[in-house]
């Protein structure tokens, strides 16, 4: 019996409630289990599998957990380097060169098991989904140090009324507007006047529900901001999540957006307007997976560009802000301390389940000894009652460690607007933003992070509520004190000077948007220009060369010494260069001119221009210089990859553009129109009727995403799944998908029937080591309507690993062309796919799509 037909498809649903999906969703029979008879619970070594785990597979369930590796990495190289920079990449090579080694074992054996499985390099765990057998076997290996079951954290509930709020010029960082209760309160204004210091040159970064970067007090910061309203949000955004219908940050939920306003935003709402911002959305919405946070905590050590490739930890940001938690696991303690180790300083909130009394109410991270966790107070300078206190139900640590505002926080809201809100979550970004502002200040802290600590607790001014334990300095209640970043920068090193100065057009006088970068052997720090074009940078004494670039002028390079407490003051005159033309033509995958695709430089403010029939573009006025010319298809994309060329604008330019193969995102397989060849089917494979499946032996080893198989389930729905036949999957959805079914090639997968006029057939062709092997659905009818019929067929070929899908007898309608279908393929752990079209009425008759492996 399955469950009645919902009009409602699958995916939307996933989409609607991520964060509750492993509750809901189905679970596919265990491979393990279908592999024969295996250990009993008993014979599990003991402690090692979560009691959460156990219960969640019991009575042959399936559950999602993550398999934690007995090696650490060794972090110390990193954590001895200097430079902030310099600590990320060290950290990031060792994390991953110790991931690598040790989990090859594991992964090996998940993948002769048909077991799809992730891996985490920073946490050396992999996330798994199955059953008690699948648990029990792993717990026995001897490199394994712990099982545990896929939580999900809470960011606080929204209980507050929308506030107005003025709108000022976003980049100008004005010292006119009236500063928050809590800005003031932590006299984070006061740095402003005292020490010219808004945090300029310093990079924050949130792991919450999203940002609205465009929101009029967020976007002037944005490190993904080109200027003239263009953006490059590779290495400055990534949403592990799935939720943003866009490669643009977004936040369903608002909470992301208002973090980032108390740390950066404008408007007298942020501590550190001068600083900049990126941002990972590690919750799905009011709730954050395990899985999306571990993949957030990667991607703010070494950020990637919008495929999730090329990691870059140079790139990392200073500061990290963390308003979530739950829970009292020390699963993401790893994290942590792998951001410690690179020069990251983190901060997190303490919870809110105090009731103003209780003690050891905090909740992990925030309450755990590795991390800097942060309490809330009123503008009355009374304790929340909602605040964690300590100490630590997990470790027995003295917690919180300091505290800030957090009740009525006033700050920006998804729709250009503001908001108040209460909890430890506004609280935490109080602490980062002030960081921010030591770290401008005192630069040779960057990247010090028990340095930092020890000074934001030395500055912070002591409560005395011993009742959970400690002193006046340093309780369970207030952790430090109030949070006083005036004099924590007070008491800073002050190993600094400060170059400020002004860019303008030397022909005409007015000011000029530009970057101006100051790099030595140790120290790299850029800022952007003002509208006024006014700038400053906080430096250790030194020698810098300091680099000023802005588009449509020539680059300038001035050298600067400066002493410790000097200031030195530039006049950088910039020269206008010369404009020219810069036109071309985009070629798709297969070598046609491509209608509707944005034309744009990744990195120069100039508006996106469309190709049109004739795939031609212009840009008419384009300043000399070096740049990046990007295309990006219009949908369907199907097998149109992006491009990108690099351009050097010397004279009148053309640039054609051929689009590349498409490929997943590991660039595991790629996709092109394949040479159509009709294999006719010959051997009946006995399936029919709606949701049945049949395993057929395969007559040479089929290699999907890596893994070697001999069988696979060919099912009614148009599926061909190498893991399980997943019966009940009439739904399609958008891949990937972290649902089930995964490791599948979806050569037609819609609600399909097999009645008498339909039949299944595979067939057998070439000569061994050059065979073919066809799968062919024989007019398959919708049911929705089952006078739409469907011909398809996947092939795999032997010699080359490519799977070919084929189309036969596409008619006119838009449901035989694919608008309910789901055309493409997917991995075994469905964190990875290659998709072609996804309700899209895009197939044609005499067809063919060609998916091939990346060569070895």
């Amino acid at each position: 019996m399955y469950p009645p037909r919902s009009p409602r498809r699958r995916g939307v649903a996933w989409a609607a409630t991520a964060f509750t999906a492993l509750a809901v969703l189905g679970a596919a029979p265990s491979a393990t289990a279908a592999a024969g008879s295996g250990p009993t619970a008993s014979d599990a070594p003991a402690g090692k599998v979560d009691p959460a785990l156990r219960a969640a597979v019991g009575k042959g369930k399936e559950s999602t957990f993550f398999v934690v590796m007995k090696q650490r990495a060794d972090l110390s190289a990193a954590k001895a380097e200097h430079a902030h920079k310099d600590k990320a990449k060290s950290a990031f090579a060792a994390l991953r060169a110790q991931a690598g080694a040790s989990q090859k074992s594991l992964s090996a054996l998940l993948d002769k098991e048909k077991v799809g499985h992730e891996s985490f390099w920073i946490a050396n765990a992999v996330k798994v989904t199955g059953d008690q057998r699948l648990v029990d076997e792993l717990a026995r290996r001897s490199d394994v140090a712990s099982i545990v079951k896929e939580q999900h954290y809470k960011l606080d509930e929204i209980e507050a009324s929308k506030t107005p709020g003025t709108k000022t010029d976003a980049a100008s960082g004005a010292s006119d507007v009236t500063p928050e209760w809590g800005v003031k309160d932590i006299k984070a204004d006061q740095v402003w006047g005292q020490y010219d210091d808004r945090g300029d040159g310093i990079v924050i970064a949130n792991v919450d529900s999203g940002v609205q970067y465009d929101h009029p007090a967020l976007v002037g910061n944005y490190r993904g901001n080109l200027g003239n309203g263009t953006f490059s949000h590779d290495y400055n955004w990534y949403d592990p999540t799935g939720q943003c219908t866009t490669d643009a940050p977004c936040d369903n939920n608002g909470h992301g957006t208002h973090t980032m306003g108390t740390m950066v935003g404008q408007d007298g709402v942020g501590v550190a307007p001068g600083a900049k911002w990126i941002a990972a959305k590690g919750c799905e919405s009011a709730s954050c997976s395990d899985s999306s946070l571990l993949a957030a905590g990667q991607w703010i050590l070494a950020p990637t560009d919008h495929n999730g490739q090329n990691p870059k930890p140079e790139l990392a940001p200073d500061i990290v802000n963390n308003s979530w938690g739950g829970g009292d696991t020390n699963f993401y303690q790893d994290i942590v301390k792998a951001w410690n180790a690179a020069g990251i300083f983190e901060a997190f909130a303490s919870g809110n389940d105090g009731d103003g009394t209780t003690c050891s109410t905090g909740h992990a991270p925030g309450s755990q000894a590795d991390s800097y966790g942060v309490g809330a107070y009123d503008v009355d300078g009374k304790i929340a009652e909602f605040s964690g206190f300590g100490p630590s139900v997990f470790d027995g640590s003295m917690k919180p460690n300091i505290s800030a505002p957090g009740v009525n926080v006033r700050s920006t809201w998804p729709g250009n607007g503001y908001k108040s809100i209460s909890g430890t979550s506004m609280a935490t970004p109080h602490v980062a933003g002030a960081v921010a502002l030591l770290w401008a200040a005192a630069p040779s802290l960057i990247g010090h992070i028990d340095e930092t600590r020890a000074l934001l607790d030395q500055g912070s001014a002591d409560v005395d509520d011993t009742h959970c334990g400690g002193t006046a300095a340093m309780n369970n209640v207030w952790g430090s004190g109030k949070l006083d970043i005036l004099a924590s920068v007070d008491a800073a090193p002050h190993s600094a000077g400060t170059v400020t100065g002004t860019a303008t057009d030397r022909a005409t006088g007015k000011a000029a948007t530009a970057t101006v970068t100051a790099q030595n052997a140790d120290t790299k720090r850029a800022v952007t220009t003002g509208a006024d074009g006014t700038f400053q940078l906080h430096l250790p004494a030194g020698t810098y060369t300091l680099t000023t670039t802005g588009y449509g002028f020539a680059s300038r390079t001035d050298t600067v010494t400066l002493a410790n407490a000097e200031t030195k003051t530039l006049a950088v005159a910039l020269d206008a260069v010369a404009h020219h033309t810069v036109s071309g033509t985009v070629l798709d995958v297969a070598g046609k001119p491509l209608k509707g695709a944005a034309v744009t430089f990744a990195d120069a403010p100039l508006d996106a221009v469309t190709t049109g029939a004739d795939g031609g573009y212009t840009f008419p006025s384009v300043a000399e210089g070096s740049f990046h010319l990007a295309v990006t298809p219009a949908a369907p994309v199907l097998c149109n990859g992006d491009w990108t060329g690099a351009l050097t604008v010397d004279g009148n330019e053309s640039v054609k553009a051929s689009l590349p193969p498409r490929t997943d995102a590991a660039g595991t397989y790629s996709c092109t129109p394949g040479s159509y060849s009709w294999i006719a089917g010959k051997t009946n494979v006995a399936l029919s009727g709606d949701e049945n499946a049949k395993a057929v032996a395969l007559p040479f080893p089929v290699t999907y995403y890596g893994v070697p198989y001999t069988s696979a389930n060919i099912t009614t729905n148009g599926l061909v799944n190498f893991l399980s036949p997943r019966l009940g999957d009439y739904a399609n959805t958008a891949l990937p998908a972290a649902a089930q079914p995964n490791g599948a090639v979806a050569a037609f997968w819609d609600d399909l029937t097999l009645d008498k006029k339909s039949s299944v057939q595979t067939a057998t062709t070439g000569a061994a080591g050059k065979r073919s092997f066809a799968i062919v659905w024989n007019n398959a009818a919708l049911v929705s309507d089952t006078s739409v019929r469907i011909t398809f067929e996947a092939v795999f070929d032997e010699a080359t690993g490519a799977i070919t899908l084929q189309y036969k007898g596409i008619g006119t309608k838009a449901s035989q062309q694919g608008s309910s279908a789901t055309v493409g393929m997917e991995n075994q752990a469905g964190t990875d796919a290659l998709q072609y079209s996804f309700n899209e009425s895009v197939l044609k008759d005499a067809s063919a799509i060609r998916f091939s492996p990346k060569a070895a």
